[in-house]
């Protein structure tokens, strides 16, 4: 029923399973490995053709350094920044509240309220394109950071309270009613008793929300146009002139804004794995 640890199978699977998992990972790292090497060779090298040996010249500092004085990076990633923290913020209470209510309350409306959560992650965000611009231009959103904010904050928000509601519904409910009956207001409740047990799903949830608004391209391009707002994702593809693409310069723009993701999740390793194993055991 269970799936057989690989140390108790048998021999051909023991040997196809250690032949195949270093090849998995040459091949899942290949790409990320030549964006590497290409953001420290020079000009003349790339142009030479020399995309997978090892660089004849290289540039790492030069690259790096011209990446931040000949092109608008630091306003790419302040933009990201500006518009990720306060999303993922939005984003992550709002859906907490709304878990909250949605396990803990019982209303008649309760499960096609829920319904509506979940049937909202199958939508195709595509089609959403055309009304959400033309909302952003009716309300004087378009091309600021609060168009991709509230976009994020109200299209995350169907994940994040399916995610948090099933959570928060592993809580004993007898916790909650004790609370009630020393006369503790619901707001308390929610912020003292509810907040501290699910921290470790908030951390996870934290770290996917911010990972997929940082790495967001397309609403990038649908809802923003100037440097002044351009997140880094739709920076990196300015990047790319019109008559020459400076590989180098876009390769090196690449691997400096997948620093903060992959740091934010090293730095909450601990708490994102325990949000994710949290309840997968008894006792």
């Amino acid at each position: 029923m269970f799936p057989q640890p690989i140390e108790k199978s048998g021999r051909f699977t023991n040997i196809s399973y250690r032949a195949a998992l270093p090849i998995s990972i040459v091949m899942w790292l290949l790409p990320l490995i030549a964006v590497m090497m290409t953001s420290i060779r020079s000009m003349e090298d790339i142009n030479k053709g020399n995309y997978w040996g090892w660089p004849s010249d290289i540039q790492f500092v030069e690259n790096y350094t011209q990446v931040f004085t000949a092109t608008p990076m630091s306003q790419y990633l302040l933009n990201s920044l500006i518009i990720t923290l306060p999303a993922v913020a939005g984003a992550v209470a709002l859906s907490t509240l709304a878990g909250f209510a949605l396990a803990k309350y019982n209303f008649k409306a309760n499960i096609w309220i829920f319904a509506m959560f979940i049937a909202g992650n199958f939508v195709p965000f595509q089609i959403l394109m055309i009304p959400v611009r033309d909302l952003t231009i009716t309300f004087g959103l378009y091309d600021t950071h609060w168009a991709l904010i509230f976009f994020h904050v109200a299209f995350q928000a169907g994940f994040c309270t399916l995610f948090m509601r099933n959570f928060i519904v592993g809580i004993p409910d007898a916790l909650i009613e004790a609370a009630r009956v020393e006369g503790v207001s619901e707001m308390k409740i929610f912020w003292h008793v509810v907040l501290p047990l699910v921290r470790p799903a908030l951390a996870a949830l934290s770290v996917l929300v911010f990972t997929f608004i940082w790495n967001d391209y397309f609403w990038a391009l649908v809802l923003v146009q100037s440097d002044e707002v351009r997140p880094v994702t739709a920076g990196l593809s300015a990047l790319k002139g019109q008559w020459l693409a400076s590989w180098q310069f876009i390769s090196a723009g690449a691997v400096v804004a997948a620093i903060p993701p992959v740091v934010l999740f090293f730095t909450m390793q601990r708490h994102f794995i325990a949000g994710l194993t949290l309840g997968a055991t008894k006792g």
